[in-house]
């Protein structure tokens, strides 16, 4: 398998839970983390190949959720909500004609390399956050980009990447169980 680094012992319980009683950012954040973990677990321990297996009548893998929702973090809060504050890594190579880029572009990533790339994602994602949080705007603060003629805040963005994680961790529940058995929520 070779070096797959925290990837080979990441677990359920290595998830910290939402908070369950706590203000409105917080909850958002402890929600999105634990849905970031839940695809860093559902992901720990595997091969290439078993990252590139697909389970028909799909073509998604597991390599390709990773990539898609790194590019996802850093569509949504660095371009999108702060205008551009860093070029992600994968930037020059992304494919904008095709919409399916991040999914059909990971196949032959490594689990380092598809990790760097999420990693780096969330850390910017992290940054963004944290910085309009320290606005007077918080939650409410608008997006840098309009959207279907709008700017959209903050709050809206994390409830739709949840969103995008939840939906997303699903298929990966599956895809791993045909995989190698492993089920888990």
């Amino acid at each position: 398998m070779g070096n797959l680094g925290w990837m080979t012992s990441f677990r359920a319980e290595d998830r910290t839970d939402p908070p369950v009683n706590s203000d409105e950012a917080a909850t958002l954040l402890g929600f999105l983390n634990y849905q970031r973990d839940t695809l860093r677990w559902k992901c720990s321990g595997l091969t290439v190949d078993q990252l590139a297996t697909s389970l028909a009548p799909t073509t998604m893998t597991l390599a390709g959720l990773v990539k898609h929702l790194a590019v996802v973090e850093a569509g949504w809060l660095n371009q999108f909500f702060a205008g551009g504050v860093a070029k992600p890594s994968w930037f020059d190579e992304r494919d904008p004609d095709d919409r399916n880029w991040s999914f059909t572009s990971a196949a032959d990533a490594t689990p380092e390399q598809l990790f760097a790339w999420f990693d780096e994602s969330i850390a910017v994602s992290d940054r963004v956050i944290a910085n309009a949080l320290a606005g007077p705007e918080g939650l409410a603060t608008l997006s840098a980009e309009e959207e279907y003629g709008n700017q959209i805040s903050l709050r809206w963005i994390l409830c739709h990447l949840i969103e995008e994680y939840a939906r997303h961790n699903g298929h990966a529940d599956l895809l791993r169980e045909s995989i190698d058995g492993a089920t888990g929520e």
